[in-house]
């Protein structure tokens, strides 16, 4: 078993048998193989949904390295990212992502990441109302974002 992932294992089942959150866990490397963070689901633990293995992995890995871009960095996760941890993936600029169960498992046991990638697909509208207002108003703020020159990530 790869090391990387091997480590990932271990992480969700941390997190799984301390109920911490699901059976998930993430590790962060970088261009060298150097371990830059790891970390398990901590959705319950944080009362977080947003506390995923691979987003609470990303975060230790900026904290560590002191910036918001994690270029050059791998990150080995114990199932295929949900649609939130892709983004937060994409956003970290990591290119290279290893993963171990597929969404599709995790949707056997009763986890919803297919109901977001449906939503995302144009399906399954039920999910979630969501409504464009006030446009004009908040474009100011990015006017201003942009004639000010602030760093675009």
């Amino acid at each position: 078993m790869n090391k990387y992932m091997q480590l990932a294992k271990e992480c969700a089942e941390h997190g799984s048998n301390n109920n911490e959150g699901g059976p998930f866990g993430a590790v962060i490397v970088d261009s060298e193989g150097k371990i830059i963070a790891k970390a398990n689901n901590m959705v319950l633990k944080n009362n977080d949904p947003t506390a995923h293995a691979e987003v609470s992995a990303i975060r230790e890995a900026c904290k560590n390295l002191e910036t918001y871009d994690l270029s050059g960095c791998s990150i080995y996760t114990s199932c295929e990212p949900c649609p939130m941890c892709l983004s937060a993936i994409i956003w970290a600029n990591i290119k290279n992502v290893y993963y171990a169960c597929t969404r599709n498992d995790a949707n056997e046991i009763g986890f919803r990441d297919n109901a977001i990638y449906e939503f995302l697909e144009g399906k399954n509208r039920d999910l979630l109302n969501i409504q464009e207002i006030d446009r004009e108003e908040c474009l100011e703020v990015f006017e201003n974002y942009r004639k000010n020159n602030k760093t675009i990530y």
